[in-house]
């Protein structure tokens, strides 16, 4: 039996500006199993980010459910979404601006385990454990944003967001801004971490080649809604749609 580790039923966005209304997620259901990758591809305003947003709690949702380990956690608050930050870690695109320029990335990486009480000692050789985990050396953490390269302190924010060891990652075009070369470093990142650690992902992606490379299953999406959902190869060397098809030319 499959052991669902995040469920979306349903889900429905719609944003409201005055009298006028956009549904930017309409009726979009799939599930996550535990050590996954489920990669959620389309053009810029399909829905991608919205969806990654409910997840985490940073849009509230219309209608519909998420489930986390069985639990319907749509709505929750307080204690519960401290626990739910715990569970589900997100990586932005843009490293640098997703770090306080004026903090040290030592600084960025601990402050979760300092919101958890652990005394800065240990909280340092935790920081420099995840940065060698991520495959920077233990110096990266007096190291302002400003100071390293856009591949680094991605790095850096993948270890940040594994310092309160989650059980999902969302990538949320983590990738997109960085060269190709350092792409397939953090790539190759990804793969080893979901690899001994059975971490489950979510990539948020545009480049089918990198979600046929990394993804178990793929969810397409067109406007808010889904137009095709299922592996890979299904979908790229089969797809049954039109958009589908069309997303696939516009990268060959």
């Amino acid at each position: 039996m499959a052991d669902i580790i995040l469920k979306a039923d349903h889900l429905k966005k719609v944003f409201i500006s005055g009298k006028k209304s956009m549904t930017a997620v309409d009726d979009v259901s799939f599930e996550l199993e535990r050590g996954e990758c489920l990669g959620i591809v389309g053009e810029s305003g399909s829905g991608k980010s919205t969806i990654a947003k409910m997840i985490t709690h940073l849009e509230p949702v219309t209608d519909g459910q998420i489930f986390l380990k069985g639990k319907d956690i749509t709505h929750v608050g307080g204690k519960s979404l401290r626990k739910t930050y715990q569970d589900i870690q997100m990586v932005f695109q843009m490293p640098m601006e997703s770090f306080d320029p004026r903090c040290t990335l030592g600084d960025g990486i601990g402050e979760s385990l300092r919101n958890m009480g652990i005394n800065r000692t240990e909280t340092r050789t935790r920081v420099e454990n995840l940065l060698e985990r991520c495959g920077l050396s233990k110096e990266y953490a007096d190291r302002y944003p400003h100071q390293v390269s856009g591949g680094q302190c991605q790095r850096a924010a993948i270890a940040r967001a594994l310092a309160v060891s989650p059980e999902i990652l969302i990538c949320d075009e983590a990738t997109s801004a960085l060269d190709v070369t350092v792409q397939k470093q953090i790539l190759e990142l990804l793969i080893e971490l979901k690899e001994k650690e059975n971490l489950s992902f979510i990539l948020i992606c545009h480049d089918l080649a990198l979600v046929q490379a990394f993804c178990d299953k793929v969810l397409v999406l067109y406007h808010g809604k889904t137009v095709e959902y299922g592996t890979p190869d299904d979908i790229i060397n089969h797809p049954k749609m039109d958009y589908t098809k069309k997303l696939i030319d516009s990268v060959l």
